[in-house]
This record gives structure tokens, sequence and C-alpha cells, in this order.
């Protein structure tokens, strides 16, 4: 008997059968985004067990010229990681090796492994993972790799990009780059963990990681300042940034999405008299430096004058608390629909004066648009949601960046740019730029057949 799809056939020879999946109830929730904003059915959810299986996955899908989308744990924002036109879909999640070296503070890690599980494993030996996300229980280190996650803790330890020593990744035709383990100083021509940390996807797949860790800082202080303003608060960061050392995250939420965070959560109002922007600062260090903490914290902050008000915390619970007030914002958003995310970042000097202006854009556009604004103020990072329009209508989109793009600054931050924002990618790097980035896609991937129509247009 002829099969009805010889490709599904020998992918069940490579793999399995029960790891090619092609029930829709049981496919759904690989091919839906965590938004909701993007959706379609993939020819096949396939998940390989280790990186020969990718490989060979990878050859196969080439020789039968079929398109693959690579997945990590699905957490992405822009679309990048769900099928669009019948594609082959390429769960990485069972890629779970995870090997630490506690001597030399790293990790050699399976793609699908979760950044939550390796910092479990990290901190029992007195490290840590450089980046911090609020997904870290569901988000995977390649899927974070992919996109250069960059997260809460960018201001001390830099982005993705900062934390990757290594990579072994496959080809589109299943041929083998890269390598792990690394060397912390090896100059020997190009460097593939560097080329392929931002990809997306689009040029290999990722199979195993060589991570970089940073010393486990147990002791943590957290504080929430009131200001007036998003320029008194940038004049703020500046001062703590100068001041504290210890200093490993700040993050800024304006009272709108303050309101909906206590709203959703029935958390208290931070402050009793409300607060026009709320700044959280986070410090970090050794066991028993708590009090010393506290102390530069506070004085830091009592002695900004533009912080009316403070809320300091060092105990676990207390902390969480006060976190919470930051990261229950993205699903306070979702509750109120399909958002169009878009996160952004600014040059300092024109934080405020965008904070302000782009309430205008969004209302010109979507006058009934709703938008919930927070970010990693530290480092320019502006998250900026929008409720209101449908999926498919980016007309409040392609003004708020294009604002971004007139103020100088950048269309993506740390989400990638995905399907979402590949339009604006044209508007946003020289064409020479541009060009340049293809001519990488079509030498590693000729016939355009990994990721197609994230990140480039092929034309």
């Amino acid at each position: 008997m002829v099969s009805a799809d010889p490709l599904l056939d020998r992918l069940r020879d490579l793999v399995g059968t029960r790891h090619v999946l092609t029930e829709r109830d049981v496919c759904a929730s690989y091919e839906t985004d965590w938004t909701q904003r993007y959706h379609s059915s993939a020819r096949a959810v396939v998940r390989p067990a280790d990186p020969a299986q990718v490989r060979s996955v990878l050859a196969c899908c080439s020789e039968h010229g079929a398109p693959v989308v690579p997945q990590g744990g699905n957490t992405g924002l822009v679309g990048g990681s769900v099928p669009r036109n019948h594609e082959v879909l390429l769960s990485l999640r069972r890629l779970q090796h995870l090997e630490l070296d506690p001597i030399a503070g790293e990790a050699v890690v399976g793609a699908g492994v979760t950044l939550g599980a390796v910092q479990d494993r990290a901190r029992v030996a007195g490290w840590d993972v450089g980046v911090d996300i609020g997904a870290r229980d569901t988000a995977t280190i390649g899927g974070m790799v992919a996109t250069n996650a960059g997260g809460l803790h960018l201001l001390r330890y830099g982005p993705m990009a900062d934390q990757v020593l290594g990579c072994d990744a496959a080809l589109v035709d299943g041929t083998r780059i890269g390598h792990v383990p690394a060397l912390r100083k090896d100059n020997t021509g190009y460097r593939w963990e560097r080329i392929l940390t931002g990809s997306e996807g689009t040029l290999a797949v990722l199979t195993t990681i060589h991570l970089r860790l940073v010393p486990y800082l147990s002791a943590r202080v957290v504080a929430l300042a009131a200001l007036e303003t998003i320029e008194d608060a940038v004049r703020c960061c500046s001062v703590l940034r100068r001041r504290l050392p210890s200093l490993v995250a700040l993050e800024a939420c304006l009272a709108d999405g303050i309101d909906l965070v206590c709203a959703h959560t029935a958390l208290p109002q931070p402050f009793a008299e409300g607060a026009p922007v709320v700044l959280l600062a986070e410090c970090a260090g050794q066991p028993g430096e708590e009090d010393r903490l506290v102390a530069a914290l506070g004085n830091a902050l009592g002695e900004t004058p533009e912080v009316r008000d403070t809320v300091v915390a060092s105990a676990a619970g207390a902390r969480a608390r006060l976190w919470r007030y930051r990261e229950a914002h993205t699903e306070a958003v979702n509750a109120l629909g399909i958002p169009h995310k878009l996160d952004v970042t600014l040059p300092a000097s024109e934080l405020a004066r965008f904070a302000r202006d782009v309430h205008a854009t969004v209302a010109a556009h979507g006058p009934t648009a709703r938008l919930v604004m927070w970010g990693h103020l530290g480092d320019g990072n502006l998250h900026v949601n929008v409720i209101g329009p449908e999926p498919d209508d980016t007309r409040v989109d392609d003004a708020v960046l294009d604002l971004v793009i007139a103020r100088g600054g950048s269309i993506s931050a740390e989400h990638g740019i995905g399907v979402a924002k590949r339009a604006a990618l044209a508007r946003a790097r020289p064409a020479t730029d541009l060009a340049a980035m293809r001519a990488v896609k079509q030498a590693l991937d000729p016939s355009w057949l990994l990721n197609p129509g994230a990140l480039l247009n092929q034309a």
C-alpha cells in the first residue's frame, strides 16, 4: 500500500512513530504561540531525542524539500516558532542533556533544557545563569540562544550572547557545525555560537549549548520606589547604576499597569497614595550581605531627590511579593485579550519623550486600543503592549515601530523579529545590512527551508 505521505513514514522510521504527531488536538499546543496571536497547522510535529536524530530529521526533510520550523518551549512572542504554511514543526524539547562543571563554572546543555532546570542545578553548586526571564520554567536554552534573550539581569550580565561559549548545531542538510565543549579563548576563525545567537532558527538548528555561568548571589534586596515621571525614573536609574555595584535589575512600571496587576491578582497598591511611576531595583551579593545591601540601596534611594517613597525587602517572601507587581504584568495584559507585543529599545535621552508620545501614536491609529507599558528601564527596553486591534491588524504596530525608528531606537530589544516585525525590519536596518543577512542565509540554507517567513523576506 502506498503511503499518503512518504516523508512522514520516513520520519517515523527515524524518531519512532509516537514522536511524529499529526493528530490535530495533540499538535494544537505546538501550533499556537504564547500570545495566541499566531497559529497555523503543521504538516507534523517531529520530536527527535538527541542531536543525531535532529541531523537525520533535517537531512530527510531537505531531501524531500520540506520546510522546517524549529521550536523550543514555544514561549516566543513574535510568531517565529510556530508554523505558517504547513511546515514540519521540529520540537527540540526532548534534548535534555545537562552536564555541569562546578570547577570551571560552565554547563553543557541540550537545546530542550529549560532555563529553570539549569538554574536549579547550577545554584546547588554555587553558580547561576546570567540571564533570567519570567518564563524560566518553560523557556528552553536553545530558544533563548536562538532569540538572544535579554531578560531581567541584562543590566549586570548582558544578553544570552554573552553567556554562550560554544554550540553544536545542524545545518538544513543535516551537516553538523560548531563544537562543544568549547574554550573561553579560541581565535580560530568564525564563531558559530555568535553567528547563530539571535538567528531565530533561520540558519541552523541549535542542539547543544555550552554556557558560562556566573556566581550565585543568594543575598538579595528588592526595593520599589515611587516617582512622578519617567524623566525622574531615568535620572534615578543613572544614580543607582553609578552608586551600586551590586545592582542586578532596574524595572519600571506605570500607574495604569500597576492598577491592572492589582485588579488581576488582588495585590494591594504598593503605595498608599499611588505613584505615576514605580521603579523596581534589585541588588545581589554573597550570603550574609543582606544588611549591607539594604543599607546601600536604601541610602541611594533616600538621597535621590526624585524618589518620594520606598518599600524595601530582603526576606525571600517579601522580595517575591514586590517582584510580583512587575512580573504579573504579562499575565494581566493577556487576560484582557490578544496583545500586540512590541518590545523596543530607546536611547536613554529619548525614553521619557517616547513614553509620552507613544500614547498619542496608539490613540491616533487605534482609537479604541488600550496601551499598557513597562520595561527594563536600566537598559532602555520598554515593552509596549496594545490590546484591542485584531491580531492581523498591524496599523498600530507599524506606527509605534516607526516612532521608535525615528527616535533612534531598535524595533526589537529581546524578543526577536519573527513574523511580527519582519516588514518593519526593512525600515529599521540599511539595505546593505539586509543584503548581507540574506547572503549568509543563502549560503547556509540555499533553498530557504529553515524557518521560512521568519526574520527575513526571501526576495
